[in-house]
């Protein structure tokens, strides 16, 4: 593809062009965080408590006298990041399942993904509670728990599209060519499914950053010093009517990932 019809295509693409300027705005805001924040995310100022949006705080203070902006800046951080591992683990483990079940069939495809099926039918958030409840609270047991929560829809949609690829033309030459079933699998087929499992890829972050922000609100998840965006929602509920910037900053942000990756996905399944 040349560089002209890229353009005509991003063009006639609104939702990819979206999600490209609203993800990239997050990321770099998160980027801008790592090097630099306007104030000490820990630090407190008890003559600064629950300040509005100004000059001197743009985003306000929060019920410690901490500087908003500067924690939704490493918040965002914190919230990407679990969402990157929780797609990354459930992402990882759902294609392999989903594509040796899918290729081989028979009775592995049967007993494995009744087990996916079983999985699947709790919701995401409810598994990732009740294997929260086993490993404990922290950020790193939400990551591995959202990951293993997620794993059963990769499964699903990577074995759909591995059942309808394998008896395809090109599957079938290289199967007479002698290729190795591994081979076959991960060189032949997965790369043939990358624009569906781009776009389930995308999906499942946008889910990744609700399921997040809801566990870390519900206090399972991040804990202190760690300043998540659903832990900052949590702690500044009570200060809705008082201080409304310090609720509506970090909501808009998980509004923006959501968003952000919403409409990358959508346009990336719509890309020509």
């Amino acid at each position: 593809m040349n560089r002209s019809q890229f353009k005509r295509n991003l063009r006639d693409n609104p939702y990819l062009l979206a999600g490209m300027i609203i993800t990239g705005l997050v990321l770099l805001m998160i980027i801008v965080g790592l090097f630099w924040t306007p104030y000490d995310t820990t630090a407190m100022n008890s003559s600064e408590k629950l300040q509005g949006i100004s000059l001197r705080h743009i985003m306000g203070t929060d019920n410690m006298g901490r500087d908003v902006f500067s924690r939704v800046m490493y918040g965002s951080r914190i919230t990407l990041l679990i969402a990157i591992g929780t797609v990354f683990i459930g992402a990882g483990l759902g294609t392999i399942i989903g594509a040796v079940t899918g290729y081989f069939g028979g009775m592995l495809d049967e007993v494995v993904m009744r087990v996916v099926d079983a999985l699947f039918a709790f919701p995401s958030i409810l598994l990732a509670l009740v294997i929260v409840s086993v490993f404990g609270t922290g950020w790193i047991q939400l990551l591995i728990s959202l990951g293993i929560a997620f794993m059963p829809s990769f499964a699903r949609i990577v074995r759909g599209e591995v059942l309808r690829c394998k008896n395809m033309d090109y599957v079938e030459n290289a199967r007479l060519q002698g290729v190795s079933n591994l081979r076959m699998i991960f060189v032949h087929i997965l790369p043939n499914i990358k624009g569906v499992l781009a776009s389930s890829i995308l999906i499942g972050f946008n889910n990744a950053v609700l399921a997040e922000a809801g566990l870390s609100y519900l206090g399972v998840g991040s804990q202190p010093p760690y300043a998540s965006l659903g832990k900052m929602l949590s702690d500044a509920q009570q200060y809705m009517f008082t201080t409304p910037s310090y609720v509506l900053c970090p909501g808009i942000v998980i509004v923006l990932m959501v968003l952000g990756f919403a409409f990358l996905g959508e346009g990336i399944s719509r890309w020509k």
